[in-house]
This record gives structure tokens, sequence and C-alpha cells, in this order.
């Protein structure tokens, strides 16, 4: 699994290295502002709406919090993967950890937003922070 990960990293890193290409109706993001590997490797399975790169960086006891309301981490992804991303990467701040921009989703339109990850010691999403953000 380590082996699996790890050349996981170096292909997406490879392939990523200052833009996601853009899908329809889409703009390349700019990712050289995301200083932290796993965030960045986060990041890019959101915007390219891949469910099974995104949960493989995830702890299956993963906790979301959305506006500080708890919700069911895997549900809410299973919903929100190929229909919410990233427009800009505006700033990111707590060591590459907390990523502010401005943020689409099919369903409540664009805002702000932030997400602040957080990695248990096997190196997985164990929490996420998401919300409008006012900056």
């Amino acid at each position: 699994m380590g082996r699996l990960l790890f050349c996981f990293f170096i292909t997406l890193s490879l392939t990523t290295q200052a833009q996601i290409k853009p899908g329809k109706n889409q703009m390349a993001l700019d990712l050289t502002k995301l200083s932290n590997t796993k965030v960045k490797a986060a990041v890019v399975a959101l915007q390219k709406g891949e469910s099974k790169s995104w949960f493989a960086l995830c702890a299956a006891d993963a906790i979301l919090y959305d506006d500080g309301n708890q919700m069911q981490f895997n549900n809410f992804f299973k919903k929100a993967l190929g229909h919410e991303r990233f427009t800009s990467i505006d700033k990111v701040e707590n060591n590459g950890l907390d990523v502010y921009g401005h943020f689409h989703s099919d369903q409540w339109g664009d805002f702000k937003t932030y997400f602040k990850f957080k990695f248990n010691k096997e190196g997985k999403i164990s929490r996420l922070d998401i919300g409008q953000a006012s900056y």
C-alpha cells in the first residue's frame, strides 16, 4: 500500500506541477500556492471529481465540519465530487493546511470558501473544516 501511494504522489506531482487543465466550462486552476503535497493531491482530486483518488487520501473515520456543523464525511463528498470545485486559490496559510479561494458549487453557486485540513499520523485526512470565507 505504501509503495502504491508513493507512486500515486509521484505521478500526481508530475502531472499537476502548476495547473489543472480545465474541463468544460472551467478555467485552469493555479496550484503553485499549494505547498503541502497532501493538500495539493486532495485539491486535485476534488477539482477532477475523482472519488477514488479523494477517498484514498482520507481516513476511514474522517470528520467534516461545514460552516461549523458536523456532516457525514463520505456522504457529503460522494455528492460533492464532480459538482464542486475551486475556481481560484487566493491564499494558503498554516503551513499549507488552510486553503482559501473562490469556489463553485453546482447547487449553491459561487462564493469564497476555506478548506482547513488536518492529517492523522498515517498521513490521511482525519478532519476537514470547510465553509464560506470573508477576506
